[in-house]
């Protein structure tokens, strides 16, 4: 269903969140995008969030590199930091040291999908309960989201999770990003929105978009991490799901995002892009959305110039 937009003054607040939310966005980037980082400077702004992913093999220093390369490019560089890789306690504030001498001062903390933890941390809300990470020198920490669940972890067990972290961050005086799982419909995350927004205003929520990609990438990576009602929807409804997402990118489930009243989407602190289909093939479409070279229709279709 396509926002209903019936007015030119509706039409032009969605063209406004849409703006809004692309210009506040953040961009997924692996150790292999880090050559592509001069090139970024044409389509992000300074500052722009830029999360570093953990790839299998990839090491901490490989991360912290990449951080530094990030942040040489004038982006803020947010590492994921899968906690169950640690040895020890020493060996994570080592490396929380160094990335505060390199100028990271945020992390997105998750368990890493590893049966077995290495050391004390089998989860984030054990390094939360151990780790006094605002007198290591950072004030803020990401979380990842799961709209859609987990395809190895209970809906029950994730969504505790979810909020024994909120809890635990904000009791150290932590400001919390949510950053989610990467979706192809909106009304699952809209849902879990409201659900942690009624718990606490405060906490930054960023939605996972995937970028331009062809079906078949889309395909790939949602099996590989277990997108529910996205990868149902890809199967029932190929050719609504290639107008969805297929190489304009997400304009239709960003539209709703945009369009959607009842969650007051100015609560969203921006889109997080996966960047499936090159990531900067992905950071020229956010540019272009972030500076309003777009036309929206009466009916909310999006069409990216």
């Amino acid at each position: 269903m396509q926002c209903q937009a019936t007015d030119s003054g509706r039409v032009d607040a969605v063209r406004a969140n849409l703006v809004r939310l692309a210009q506040g966005a953040s961009v997924e980037l692996n150790i292999q995008d880090a050559q592509h980082l001069v090139a970024l400077v044409d389509f992000l702004g300074p500052g722009t969030r830029i999360y570093v992913s953990h790839l299998p093999k990839q090491s901490f220093r490989d991360t912290l590199s990449v951080c530094a390369a990030v942040r040489s490019a004038g982006f803020d560089a947010i590492p994921h930091i899968p906690v169950r890789l640690f040895e020890s306690q020493a060996q994570l504030s080592a490396f929380i040291d160094e990335a505060v001498g390199r100028g990271v001062n945020e992390a997105l903390l998750i368990s890493g999908d590893y049966a077995q933890a290495r050391g004390p941390f089998s989860c984030v809300a054990d390094v939360l309960r151990e780790v006094d990470l605002r007198a290591l020198g950072w004030a803020r920490v990401s979380f990842g989201g799961h709209p859609e669940g987990h395809p190895k972890v209970a809906l029950a067990t994730i969504r505790a999770a979810e909020l024994e972290k909120e809890r635990l961050a904000r009791s150290m005086g932590l400001r919390v990003s949510f950053v989610t799982q990467f979706f192809f419909e909106a009304a699952p995350f809209l849902e879990w929105a409201r659900g942690l927004w009624c718990a606490d205003r405060s906490v930054a929520i960023r939605a996972g978009l995937a970028g331009p990609a062809n079906v078949a990438t889309l395909f790939k990576f949602a099996l590989r991490c277990g997108v529910g009602p996205s990868i149902r929807a890809l199967g029932s409804r190929p050719g609504s799901f290639t107008r969805l997402l297929g190489e304009q990118g997400p304009e239709d489930v960003l539209t709703r995002l945009a369009a959607d009243e009842p969650t007051q989407s100015s609560s969203l602190d921006g889109i997080h892009l996966f960047c499936f289909g090159g990531i900067v093939r992905t950071c020229q479409w956010l540019h272009q959305v972030a500076s309003g070279q777009f036309e929206l229709s009466e009916t909310g279709k999006l069409t990216v110039k």
